[in-house]
């Protein structure tokens, strides 16, 4: 899954989180999740300890390119495609892709994010969230 809109206010007032009865233990329970930020003016991006043992990285920062490395081939392109898109101009996106950890070991992971802070003197940044679900898939599934 691959997308991406243009922000509005409606998606950013929205974005007030209503869990109902769920708890942070319940999101927990089924899912690691981590912040990221990245600088559009340098392409770095900071990332913390469980993105980095995830992705295979260290933690701190590292270039797109090396996060892509990282996920599954035919994804990389749809990916990039997507940050390209959203680099240009104040956006929301997300994107699930699987992590290749190895030669028959793959993390899901899914992604959401926005772009922000365009202008004459910056040059953007986004910021986001990798969501790493507590699932193995089964050996040779996708």
């Amino acid at each position: 899954m691959f997308r991406i809109s243009k922000a509005t206010t409606f998606l950013r007032q929205s974005l007030v989180t209503d869990h109902g009865d769920a708890d942070a233990h319940d999101v927990d329970r089924f899912c690691s999740t981590e912040a990221w930020v990245g600088d559009l003016a340098n392409g770095l991006f900071q990332i913390g300890r469980v993105s980095g043992y995830f992705h295979g990285l260290e933690q701190g920062e590292c270039g797109l390119l090396t996060l892509l490395r990282c996920y599954e081939p035919n994804d990389r392109v749809h990916i990039l495609e997507l940050l390209e898109d959203a680099s240009s101009s104040p956006s929301s996106f997300c994107f699930s892709t699987y992590i290749i950890c190895g030669p028959e070991e793959r993390q899901p992971v899914m992604c959401v994010g926005e772009s922000m802070g365009f202008g004459d003197t910056t040059h953007g940044a986004m910021r986001g969230v990798f969501i790493f679900p507590r699932i193995i898939p089964a050996q040779g599934s996708h």
